[in-house]
């Protein structure tokens, strides 16, 4: 890293914060993405080592709300801040109005990043467990240890750093699940290093608030049936939550039931105001690698195969979506995140070009069956056969 930006880094870690500004999904409307029931609402979620073509970022360019995951131009630019810099300037050029979020996990360790390079000397910067190792997240990265007031004002001041370029519209906040839920890392750390990790963690989210100020996204990987309330009170520190892990059920709960929790926290977030980054993988879903049942906290799926699964599949999601949506709900089915590894990357579904309208009342249950009608499409969905139709109405 160069000392100009050791210099920055290090001034910001002693900058006083802004004063707070409580979250209110309707208070300073003007920081959420634009919204339309004109055609189904999009989501981008994307990386790319190196830089985007042209032709990609008018792609980009094309949605709403776009958030750059980590590595995003790292190799090219040489740290994901540069990378995503560069691509998030980029898209501005050719539309403004496209808000660009800046991805950081709040507790996984990944490398890429430029502000890593203030960690070397830093004790205490990372979790270790009983048995002496630091590699505590699936057995090989190294995880924050949120309990240490340094390292919180580290990872704050590294993305004000990038925040505060006019390009970027805010932070999503990655890794939230791991934080929050009781047995992850548990039996490493002990229940009191576990209790001290998330009271550093609700101390971290309230900083960032005073620190991005109001004109700011924040966007957190929040929002999960398997919390009592699902993440409903965590989920007032920030504007919205992506929703990844529909269908990853913990415990000894049915699917069915999971999901059908996981829609009510949907539409219960969306009706409030919330904005929502519905997110769910095309393949088949796989066991996370090295986890207990409960402790599952990603969403692990197979190579997507196309054929006649991946379109009902894609049906299914998109029906879940149009049950729960509201105004600034944003919809994203993929096949992971690198845009070169991807199938389904810069691909355009015709779903996506037919007029859907605004919804014409609540979607109605009944049993594990949902319907909603909108202005121009009819949604049926059955979680316990795991199926959606939507019928687009004639002459549309």
């Amino acid at each position: 890293m160069k000392k100009s930006t050791l210099l920055t880094l290090t001034a910001l870690l002693l900058a006083p914060l802004a004063a707070v500004h409580a979250t209110d999904p309707s208070a300073n409307s003007d920081r959420l993405p634009s919204f339309s029931w004109e055609h189904v609402p999009r989501y981008m979620h994307i990386r790319k080592d190196t830089a985007f073509t042209a032709d990609e970022i008018r792609y980009l360019a094309s949605f709403p709300l776009v958030t750059f995951e980590k590595g995003t131009g790292a190799t090219q630019s040489g740290s994901t801040e540069a990378g995503t810099l560069a691509a998030a300037r980029a898209i501005k050029k050719i539309n403004p109005a496209t808000k660009v979020l800046y991805y950081r996990n709040v507790i996984v360790h990944y490398g890429g990043y430029a502000a890593n390079a203030l960690l070397t000397n830093m004790p205490r910067a990372f979790l270790a467990g009983y048995s002496g190792s630091d590699t505590l997240v699936r057995n090989r990265v190294q995880a924050y240890d949120l309990t240490n007031a340094k390292m919180r004002d580290w990872w704050l001041a590294s993305a004000k750093q990038v925040c505060a370029d006019p390009a970027i519209d805010g932070l999503f906040f990655d890794g939230n699940i791991k934080v929050l839920e009781p047995a992850y890392l548990r039996d490493e750390i002990g229940e009191k290093k576990k209790a001290g990790l998330v009271d550093g963690y609700t101390a971290m989210m309230q900083d960032a608030r005073r620190m991005l100020g109001p004109e700011k996204l924040m966007v957190a990987n929040v929002l999960r049936a398997r919390f009592p309330d699902s993440g409903m009170s965590r989920l007032r520190a920030f504007d919205g939550s992506y929703m990844e892990g529909f269908e990853t059920a913990v415990g000894n709960v049915p699917l069915k039931d999971y999901v059908a929790k996981g829609i009510a926290a949907f539409q219960e977030a969306a009706r409030q105001g919330f904005l929502i980054a519905f997110t769910a993988g095309l393949g088949e879903e796989e066991n996370e690698e090295g986890t207990k049942n409960r402790q599952r906290t990603d969403e692990i799926r197979k190579s997507l195969t196309r054929d006649d699964r991946a379109v009902r599949r894609f049906q299914y999601l998109l029906a879940i979506f149009l049950i729960c949506a509201e105004q600034h709900s944003y919809f994203c089915a993929h096949d992971g995140y690198d845009a070169k590894k991807s199938k389904v990357w810069m691909t355009y579904p015709s779903e996506f070009d037919r007029p859907l309208g605004a919804p014409q009342v609540p979607a109605v249950r009944g049993g594990y069956v949902y319907t909603r009608e909108f202005a121009h499409a009819s949604v049926r969905l059955d979680i316990e056969k795991q199926t959606g139709v939507v019928e687009w109405k004639a002459n549309q």
